[in-house]
């Protein structure tokens, strides 16, 4: 079920979700092992769609640490309150989680975990994004997100891996993932 309503959601609004299934259990493992979620205090999921990522941090989360998330799509915050009830889903932007920290009290975070599909974003809203993750992650947090394996070779792919260069100390690529559809590899940008 979980897989069908991405994919309508993918037929409709290709560029909100970027994908034609959820991550694979192995993917999304692989992003909370590269963010440190073990290890973390603060948690934000930026895009958890029908929460494949979202199940892998809750497996790993301490069971003192703060998580929320943030969706744009309507349908997928409703889908993640019924399967993830515990789990804060905020129906915002991305943009905005500065203030969800704040409603916290919480004045940064340790990890970002992102399945946004950045290389189908415009320049203007992939900057304001990754701005945004420079102002909420405390210094040596981590922002850990996926791109397909032919992303690189596409030019928003290009372009996203620079403006993620320019703004963060260390940039790191895992290994392909290839358990997955499409394959993929991980981004792990610290602060």
């Amino acid at each position: 079920m979980q897989a069908l309503n991405f994919l309508k959601h993918f037929i409709t609004s290709p560029r909100e979700v970027g994908a034609v299934l959820p991550s694979s259990r192995f993917l999304a493992d692989r992003v909370v092992e590269e963010a440190k979620v073990r290890h973390a205090s603060v948690v934000v999921e930026w895009g958890p769609g029908t929460g494949a990522i979202t199940r892998a941090v809750l497996d790993k989360l301490p069971h003192d640490a703060t998580f929320f998330a943030m969706e744009i799509t309507p349908a997928f915050v409703e889908a993640m309150h019924i399967r993830f009830p515990q789990v804060d889903v905020h129906l915002d932007s991305a943009e905005n989680t500065r203030k969800y920290l704040e409603l916290r009290e919480l004045h940064s975070c340790d990890c970002v975990v992102s399945g946004l599909p950045w290389t189908t974003f415009p320049d203007a809203l992939q900057d304001s994004l990754l701005d945004t993750l420079v102002d909420v992650l405390r210094p040596g947090g981590l922002f850990v997100t996926y791109t397909y394996v032919m992303s690189p070779l596409m030019s928003g792919g290009k372009k996203f891996k620079q403006k993620v260069l320019d703004r963060f100390s260390r940039v790191d690529c895992s290994p392909f993932v290839l358990i997955n559809v499409p394959p993929a590899f991980v981004y792990v940008a610290e602060k």
